[in-house]
């Protein structure tokens, strides 16, 4: 067998309120969180099994949240006291089939994606373990009693998610070491794999993949699927955008909001950010409200060295008031220097950051013109992008 799932669903869930239900069992968009959670897996392609892990007086509420899938499952094991307890009860039992990866997967987190599985079953052919991740955008503060007592580094923070993947003798090991040493206060499996010295890789968690823990969690997600309901009878729209600024003396260039070092600057009445500029036009055009220069006319003191940054929110806030939604936005970026690559994934973050959407929605690309014209005569930078706006 080469990847078997274990579906970690022993809980209790008392923090998500209404009735005594377990929260994987609870309705969310009138399917149980569980059996979205197992619907992911089953349908998987590179998913050859898929084990639950379930509380001993959860059996009728198992066998409701599992009946769409009957036949397809491994029968189920009853779990530990702790999440710890209960996963390693789930690979020993998946030792009778002798997986080369196993996945291990919160019941709670019911949108995991065919493609989020795929990053992290790909990466295990380079890695004793995965993690999906996003980074940290938020601000972080240290508080104690109720005051802030200072600020906390993001810039190497990242916020994981599951399903977390691993060889499975790797990761069997490490939570049977664990429990010969007494260490029964790990939270998650990349926990025990970084004590035990496994080697963990990240990759690109999902937006979406979020988890179900309280109350207004589930508001939240029975929102998300209204919407993707109203969606199917929703408008889609897609826009275009072109901008070219000229070189001028400076020391650096603004790109997708990011600041890049360079021998030159970009001319313009703002900070001349030639891809924030033709992003904001594509979207712009999606909804048909024209372009930039219509709402921040060139000649206006405000805007004078204004971060384009300002352009591209007011853009998606006018999505926003129509109901609408960025699905997905592309920019390519024209020029001979500088280089791109070095700062396209800081570029993706940035436009998502700025957009509020995820970053796996955000493409940024580079081209050169092969020396020829404007750009490949080295005065200046072109941008091209396109936007997908879903109305309704």
């Amino acid at each position: 067998m080469e990847t078997a799932v274990v579906i970690v669903a022993a809980g209790r869930g008392t923090r998500a309120g209404g009735d005594a239900l377990p929260k994987q069992y609870r309705p969310v968009g009138g399917v149980a969180v569980l059996t979205r959670a197992l619907e992911g897996f089953a349908a998987h392609p590179k998913i050859d099994a898929v084990l639950s892990v379930i509380h001993r007086d959860d059996q009728k509420h198992y066998l409701s949240a599992a009946a769409p899938f009957a036949g397809q499952l491994l029968e189920p094991v009853p779990g530990g006291a702790t999440r710890q307890e209960s996963v390693r009860a789930g690979l020993e039992q998946l030792t009778k089939h002798s997986p080369r990866n196993v996945l291990i997967h919160d019941a709670a987190r019911p949108f995991a994606n065919a493609a989020l599985i795929g990053r992290v079953i790909g990466a295990l052919g380079a890695h004793d373990g995965a993690v999906p991740a996003l980074a940290v955008t938020d601000t972080l503060k240290r508080a104690r009693g109720g005051r802030i007592e200072g600020t906390v580094d993001r810039s190497n923070l990242w916020g994981v998610q599951t399903p977390q993947g691993f060889l499975f003798d790797k990761i069997f090991d490490a939570h049977r070491a664990a429990a010969l040493a007494g260490k029964a206060d790990f939270t998650d499996e990349s926990s025990i794999a970084g004590w035990h010295g496994l080697d963990v890789a990240l990759v690109e968690g999902s937006p979406e993949n979020v988890k179900l823990t309280t109350a207004a969690d589930f508001d939240l997600a029975e929102k998300r699927l209204r919407a993707a309901a109203a969606g199917a009878n929703a408008e889609w729209r897609t826009g275009s955008g072109f901008d070219v600024h000229a070189f001028a003396s400076g020391d650096h260039v603004t790109l997708c909001g990011v600041k890049i070092p360079h021998d030159r600057a970009l001319a313009g009445h703002s900070d001349a950010d030639v891809g924030l500029h033709a992003l904001t036009d594509a979207i712009l055009g999606a909804i048909g409200e024209g372009d930039i220069g219509a709402h921040f006319p060139p000649g206006n003191p405000e805007w004078k060295g204004a971060a384009s940054d300002l352009f591209l929110r007011d853009a998606a806030r006018r999505v926003a008031a129509l109901n609408g939604r960025i699905v997905n936005v592309d920019v390519t970026l024209i020029c001979e220097t500088p280089k791109i690559g070095p700062h396209r994934e800081a570029m993706r973050t940035r436009i998502a950051q700025i957009l509020q959407i995820g970053v796996e929605r955000v493409s940024v690309k580079a081209t050169t013109t092969e020396k020829l014209g404007f750009t490949g005569r080295g005065e200046g930078i072109a941008a091209q992008a396109t936007a997908m706006v879903q109305l309704g």
